[in-house]
């Protein structure tokens, strides 16, 4: 097995088909089909199913490919450390649940490159596919929430994956209002003084456990639930409707105006936000300055 090989099961896996992988690769479609052939008969799996259509990865094959995908993260991670030019470009990404401060420190992150070039990506999405993303090596990190309702659902599933969670600070529960909102001016609000407002929460897909709701008291009964996939909409809501969303209370008017405040909700809980991440892998020097800038907007 070499990394060659888990390069072009990766490739292949992406584009869907050999005959594009090949292209994308630069090798002749015989010469990728037998290197493949080759690594399937030497690890005695079947990573694809060959379809009319194309190629389908087997279920063995996903296991495969999350093993594959963190040998090749490790591998760019130690060129990276030890080979790189000025001219290299820099790769990183990270996924999230939606919070703001992740993105002011992925925006300082960019900020202060010395390089010209770089390829990032920052993936606001749901739950299960932030420990998807980890576990599959698309994303080095992921930043997500624990609490006393969800701890051990989602320990268990991190522990299944190999994966860890590192707690960077604990936050009590607020709300996010408008600024002209009819409760803005309490100093804390109460669950049944909100009763009569839209509850705005992220859609979690198929996924749409209670365990992974990305909002503490997820399991509390509402009269009036909107369900939203993205921040702007979230926030465009909150403005329209006078609805509210549950949250770590920490905001940023800078990336999202001064029309959209925090408030403490007079409620017990708290929410352990950290980050997950494979364990005894090597950590880059990109996602260790990610995390130092996020202590600049957490403490």
């Amino acid at each position: 097995m070499t990394l060659q090989q888990l390069r072009y099961v990766v490739m292949v896996a992406q584009k869907g088909t050999i005959s594009e992988a090949a292209k994308e690769l630069f090798i002749s479609q015989p010469s990728l089909t037998n290197a493949i052939r080759e690594l399937e008969k030497e690890m005695n799996i079947t990573i694809f199913n060959r379809t009319n259509k194309g190629v389908a990865v087997s279920n063995e094959g996903e296991q495969f490919l999350g093993y594959a995908r963190q040998v090749l993260e490790q591998a760019n991670l130690l060129e990276s450390a030890y080979k790189t030019s000025p001219q290299d470009k820099q790769r990183f990404c990270i996924s999230t649940q939606h919070y703001s401060f992740a993105i002011n420190a992925f925006v300082d992150l960019i900020k202060d490159l010395p390089h010209n070039e770089y390829d990032f990506s920052i993936r606001e999405t749901q739950t299960y596919e932030i420990i998807n993303d980890v576990y599959t090596m698309k994303s080095e990190i992921g930043i997500i929430y624990i609490n006393s309702f969800n701890e051990a659902a989602l320990m268990k599933i991190l522990k299944s994956k190999d994966l860890c969670f590192n707690e960077l600070f604990v936050a009590k529960p607020h709300i996010f209002v408008t600024s002209e909102h009819p409760l803005a001016h309490k100093e804390s609000v109460t669950m049944e003084e909100l009763a009569d407002y839209p509850y705005l929460s992220f859609e979690q897909g198929e996924h749409n456990s209670f365990y992974y709701s990305e909002e503490i008291f997820s399991t509390v009964e509402r009269k009036k639930n909107i369900r939203v996939t993205d921040r702007a909409t979230l926030f465009n809501l909150l403005i329209g409707l006078n609805g509210y969303t549950v949250c770590s209370g920490i905001i940023d008017s800078d990336l999202n105006g001064s029309n959209i405040i925090s408030i403490p909700l007079s409620k017990e809980g708290n929410m352990k936000i950290g980050y997950i991440c494979h364990k005894n892998l090597i950590t880059s020097k990109l996602c260790k300055k990610f995390l130092e800038n996020l202590s600049k907007y957490i403490n």
